[in-house]
């Protein structure tokens, strides 16, 4: 029996180490693959990066030209966008898609050259996103649009009053600034007011609830959609923000304070004018200002969506706050035209007169070096 056993034994044992074989170099292959493509990714990204800081230096180098370029072009788009506003309202969404689709790229292009991309990160790019998602997958979603439009005509909204967004049409950065904050508001208007088929077709007849014109709901309802859900939907946010640029990328905003977020740039600027926010993040101590900033980012939050329900209800005062909105960014932009960048033009000024002598000092020590190497060499005597 002895003899008989060994062989099938032995069967076993090589067909058990064929199969271990088979899954290691499986296992191998999956390994060599994950690798394969973790290196086309970091390729891919450097790439990418490379390329953008050099169509960003491509921008700044020619930034007078792209500057009227950009003037002239905001100016014509404006009045093409009154004239659309006015003649097919019902079309403005499309417009604000792509202007979203071609205009946050190539702002993602210029701040990743600039270190300021963790601004891609804010609140109102995340609302934005879901603003694009709606317009353009869920249309008759009567509960996303309410959800979007405490966003557009809350925290958005009232983010151009606040942080003094300036309507500048030379500035293609400011111009997008105020834009991603602006349009979603007036797309959200239109389609409230002036569009009765697209907000009617969000209650189809045989439903629990039809549609009346102008909308009215439940005073419940309304605080649900447009306060309670957009609420819990800012603190997913919140989180995710903190997650990432408070935990995840900690380290690598350690190591080089140049890049840029929106708490950082904040600080700076109310440190250096030590005003009244300055005093109130620093209640809680230096090494709590962060949350206390959550905390009053949170509080603007809270005020500005409860302001949304009577904007909801009221075409008078829907249209008094476009009219709000507009004019605070024509009067920043004013102030910014004729306060803020003649100083600026000053300064650049300065800064190409002082180092014009070191570039002719550069270019004179250069030239000396260039000629005594060429004078002690066989080419230099043969060429002079």
């Amino acid at each position: 029996m002895s003899t008989n056993e060994d062989p099938s034994e032995d069967i076993n044992g090589d067909s058990f180490e064929k199969v271990k074989q088979r899954f290691k170099d499986r296992s191998k292959k999956v390994a060599q693959t994950k690798e394969m493509l973790s290196k086309q990714a970091i390729q891919t990204k450097e790439i990418l990066s490379k390329q953008a800081v050099k169509i960003a230096k491509q921008a700044e180098e020619h930034e007078r030209f792209i500057n009227k370029v950009t003037h002239m072009m905001g100016v014509l788009s404006f009045g093409g966008f009154c004239f659309l506003l006015g003649g097919r309202p019902q079309d403005i969404r499309y417009v604000y898609c792509l202007f979203y689709i071609i205009f946050v790229p190539l702002r993602w292009i210029y701040y990743r050259f600039k270190k300021w991309h963790y601004y891609l990160l804010d609140f109102c790019y995340y609302a934005n996103t879901i603003f694009l998602v709606d317009l353009l997958f869920y249309p008759r979603n009567e509960k996303l649009f309410m959800i979007c439009f405490s966003f557009a005509e809350g925290p958005l909204a009232w983010a151009l009053i606040v942080w003094r967004c300036s309507l500048v049409f030379s500035s293609l950065d400011k111009l997008v600034s105020v834009l991603i904050h602006l349009l979603p508001g007036i797309v959200f208007f239109t389609i409230r007011w002036w569009d009765p088929a697209t907000f009617a077709a969000m209650h189809p007849e045989g439903t629990s609830r039809r549609v009346s014109w102008p909308y009215v709901e439940d005073k419940s309802y309304l605080w649900t959609w447009l306060f309670v859900v957009p609420l819990f939907a800012y603190t997913l946010w919140q989180v995710l923000y903190f997650l990432i640029v408070n935990v995840l990328r900690r380290q690598r905003l350690l190591r080089d304070p140049e890049v840029m977020t929106s708490y950082r740039e904040l600080s700076k600027k109310a440190q250096k004018a030590n005003n009244v926010w300055w005093r109130l993040s620093g209640l809680l101590g230096d090494q709590n200002r962060m949350l206390m900033y959550i905390l009053f980012q949170a509080l603007f939050t809270v005020a500005t969506m409860a302001l949304t329900v009577p904007i909801f209800l009221s075409y008078e005062l829907h249209v008094i706050f476009q009219v709000l909105k507009v004019s605070a960014t024509v009067w920043n932009g004013g102030s910014f035209l004729l306060e803020v960048m003649p100083r600026q033009v000053i300064q650049k000024e300065k800064k190409k007169t002082e180092m014009q002598p070191l570039e002719t000092q550069l270019d004179h020590s250069e030239a000396v070096t260039e000629n005594n190497t060429n004078a002690n060499s066989p080419t230099g005597n043969c060429l002079s």
